[in-house]
């Protein structure tokens, strides 16, 4: 499998349940939007997200390169095994074509090396 690390760093943010999503999002290149019957949730790059947002920061974030098949098995198991094994954990972010996961960033260099001596070929994006 192929994994691209995506520059810069991500935000997680919650917002209330029935707040209108927010056009600071809008502005990141990459942005997740999940509402649920608690929460409105939001992945985006962290320099959007205002003061004053509930947020978590320094995450970074990693594309499998697909697109996958619908049809195929264990491939996010193929990231969350080794990395939970090893004390690492991650938030997926899952789309139509492929998987998209976040890591804290000053675990990034560990999750490098353990992905890569699972067999998977890592490619950053400056």
């Amino acid at each position: 499998m192929e994994i691209t690390v995506l520059p810069k760093t991500f935000a997680i943010s919650r917002l209330g349940k029935d707040e209108v999503i927010p056009p600071w999002v809008f502005h990141s290149p990459f942005y997740s939007i999940t509402r649920t019957f608690e929460e409105l949730s939001i992945v985006c790059l962290e320099k959007y997200v205002p003061q004053g947002v509930t947020k978590n920061t320094n995450w970074r974030c990693l594309k499998m390169e697909g697109p996958l098949d619908f049809s195929a098995v264990g491939i996010l198991n193929s990231i969350t095994e080794p990395l939970a094994k090893n004390g690492i954990s991650i938030l997926a972010v899952s789309t139509y074509e492929t998987d998209y996961f976040l890591v804290r960033e000053e675990q990034l260099g560990e999750t490098l090396k353990i992905l890569s001596k699972e067999g998977h070929k890592i490619k950053q994006l400056t």
